[in-house]
Parts: C-alpha cells; structure tokens; sequence
C-alpha cells in the first residue's frame, strides 16, 4: 500500500532512505522516475485533444447570432422594449448567463443586434442585386427596392428597424449604427444620378439621392402598412427613375 506520508516511492511504494539536503526524494531509483514520467505522456496523450481556435470562435459567432436573431425576432412581433435578457435567452433557447457571457447587458446586446442585422442586410442586398454595373437606371432601382417589404426577410428587417427607431432618437450610440452608412449610400446613388445628366438631365445628384431615399423609406413603410400596393410603390418609383434617366 502506498505510504501517504511522502517517505515512500510514488510509483512501487518502497521506503525511500532519510532526506538529505536538497530536493525530497519522491521516487526510489531512475526506473520507477522513468516509469512515472512514461505514464503522465500516455496519459496526456490519451486526453480529448481541445478543438482548435478557430473552431472556437466559430462557435462563438454561431452563438451570438443565435442570440441577435431572437432580438430581430422579439422586436418584430413584440417591439424592442419587450427585449429584456430574460426573454432574449428564453426566445434564443439559451440562459441569461449564456447572454450576459456573450454581451455583457442589455444595451450593447442591442447595439450589437442592430449591426448584424446591418450586414445582413447587406449581404442579402448583394446577392439579390445582380444587375449590369453599366446601366445605372436598373443599378439604382435595386438600390431602391431595398428599402422596400417585397419579401418575408426584408418584412421582418423593416418591423426590426422601425422599432429601433424611437430607440435610435433617445440613444445617440444607437443612432449612430442605426444610421450606418446612410451617407456612403447616398453618395453612390448621388453618383449613379450624376451618370444621368450626361443623357440631358439637370437634376442636382445629391439633392435627389436625399429624395429617392426618403422617398423609398416612406414608400416601404406604407407597402408595410398596406396603405400602398407592390404595383402602386414600384409606379412612384419609375415615374422618378423616369424623370432623371431620360432616354
């Protein structure tokens, strides 16, 4: 039986000889040393290895857009206010520790929510606008169709956005990423508008981008609210596209 009081061998259990200066003696010769140290490297060695590093942040990501697409979710149905953390973790089927791990409270989790919901958005923009970069017209409509609730995802986007807004009025961090790269978007219809007046038009580029913008954002909120049909928007749309793309 091995002798717990430190005087035997660690491995075989032998009485090891009285302590001399230095190190205590924890093994009694070189064998059973080599020994020990040959079981711990079968040992780590038979471990789980750790998954690498990438899969870990990987996962991470996977569990934070899990976590932001129940915020879209509860403020699309419910409005933003009703986006606690408890009812966070609960829709995202996670605990609220699981959030404030990923998060920390409940307005950077918002804030956080509000920019993935802003790059997705615009991946799904890319994919869905293939038109040909040389005719600016066809470019600017599908800028423009954007803004519209043609389909469930863009449905969803705008309920979600809508109730960022009156957040956004009262929380200038908010607004700050509620009105992300509204100014960039700008400027490349101004350009696109610009490639029109060499066809004979005099419209001022950057006035009229700041219309067909607003213009796109109230016509998107009427087709939400059915005040407006698909047929009715996309008419309002084409009689300004018409206006400055003269052909």
């Amino acid at each position: 039986m091995r002798d717990e009081t430190g005087t035997a061998c660690r491995l075989c259990g032998a009485r090891l000889p009285a302590a001399g200066r230095g190190r205590r003696r924890v093994y009694c010769s070189r064998a059973c040393q080599a020994k020990a140290y040959r079981h711990r490297r079968e040992s780590t060695r038979s471990r789980p290895a750790r998954p690498p590093r990438g899969s870990a942040i990987t996962a991470a990501r996977a569990r934070r857009r899990q976590i932001a697409e129940a915020v879209w979710r509860i403020a699309a149905t419910r409005g933003l206010h009703a986006a606690s953390m408890r009812e966070v973790a609960t829709e995202a089927g996670v605990s609220v520790r699981v959030v404030q791990y990923h998060f920390g409270g409940k307005h950077a989790l918002l804030v956080e929510a509000l920019r993935l919901l802003h790059a997705d958005n615009e991946q799904r923009a890319q994919t869905r606008i293939t038109t040909d970069l040389t005719d600016p017209r066809a470019v600017l409509r599908g800028i423009l169709e954007e803004f519209l609730p043609l389909d469930e995802p863009r449905r969803v986007a705008w309920r979600v956005l809508a109730a960022y807004y009156a957040y956004s009025l009262v929380d200038p961090e908010l607004a700050k990423v509620f009105q992300q790269n509204d100014r960039d978007l700008e400027r490349f219809v101004a350009t696109l508008i610009e490639r029109a007046q060499h066809d004979g038009s005099a419209a001022d580029p950057e006035r009229e981008a700041e219309m067909l913008m607003s213009c796109a954002v109230g016509l998107g909120s009427d087709l939400l609210h059915g005040r407006r049909t698909t047929e009715a928007t996309h008419a309002v749309l084409d009689y300004h596209l018409d206006r400055l793309f003269v052909t």
